[in-house]
């Protein structure tokens, strides 16, 4: 396992300080601000560390508000409420608490499984990922040409690794229809617990969506004069998968104006089935150029 998703799996171990009451950690990074992804999968943990039984009733839900950008010097600290415990659904509400306010607050809904009617979207007709460059080929054939940010973040190590379908986006190319692919997947094997592997598909769910709204634009979000932020992020699971198993984010933007972008995706395991769907509206922003 890569020293980049080891690291990624103990932050998310929370510490327990009281009855639903957690603490979490950020990596120690040149990052001004806690990667928001980082913030969905600790919430999501507090959350799952109060369910009797998650194995037996799994997340099936998350609807979160990013409020302040957050802090990656001190701790962060997860509040849960217990809103329901039903016969068929157990609904909790998680506030992350950093220097006395709220910068981060997600409601979680967990369902046991149950028979009956099921269909789902074809996955997208699009390459398998061995069939990709990796990131390795990427980093020797294309990384001198991509921007210094693009660079800059193919150079680090991290924890999911990426092959994008259409990563000549990074080297300035337009994509027509404005839909982009992703092959995802973390870069060391799991714990067999499924509340991990929807943790961490939660924290990679965050990466790449928010960017697609700039498709159609042919911009991304590694344009220096764009401002990007999180404004809010729902992602539904819909069967089991692992999540270091190659998965599918098949993503695109219906929506660009008054400075938020609405993107969403489907995400697929290998052999087609849909495991899960999320959406997101983000700030995005031009900065302006400044006087000279």
């Amino acid at each position: 396992m890569s020293s980049a998703i080891q690291e990624v799996v103990s932050i998310l171990d929370l510490e327990t300080l009281e009855v639903n009451l957690f603490r979490g950690r950020s990596p120690q990074s040149r990052w001004q601000r806690v990667f928001g992804g980082q913030v969905i999968g600790q919430s999501l943990v507090a959350a799952c560390r109060t369910v009797e039984d998650v194995t037996a009733r799994p997340p099936h839900s998350l609807h979160a508000y990013f409020l302040l950008g957050g802090d990656p010097k001190v701790p962060i600290i997860y509040e849960v409420d217990r809103i329901r415990d039903g016969r068929s659904f157990t609904t909790r509400r998680v506030v992350a608490i950093q220097h006395g306010r709220a910068i981060f607050s997600m409601e979680v809904s967990f369902h046991g499984a149950e028979e009956g009617f099921t269909h789902q979207f074809p996955m997208p007709d699009v390459p398998k990922p061995d069939a990709l460059p990796n990131e390795a080929d990427i980093k020797n054939r294309g990384l001198a040409l991509m921007p210094d940010p693009v660079r800059r973040y193919y150079e680090r190590e991290r924890p999911i690794e990426l092959r994008p379908v259409e990563y000549g986006r990074y080297l300035g190319e337009k994509l027509e229809g404005g839909r982009f692919h992703v092959w995802i997947r973390a870069t060391g094997r799991l714990p067999d617990e499924p509340a991990i592997h929807q943790c961490v598909l939660a924290y990679a769910s965050d990466m790449t969506l928010l960017d697609a709204a700039l498709i159609p634009h042919g911009r991304t979000v590694f344009h220096e004069d764009i401002m990007a932020a999180s404004l809010d992020h729902a992602l539904w699971f819909h069967r089991p998968f692992r999540a270091d198993a190659w998965l599918l984010y098949a993503q695109d933007s219906p929506n660009l104006c008054g400075a938020r972008g609405f993107s969403r995706g489907l995400i697929f395991a290998e052999d087609g089935t849909l495991v899960a769907s999320v959406a997101q509206e983000g700030l995005l922003r031009q900065r302006r150029a400044k006087p000279a």
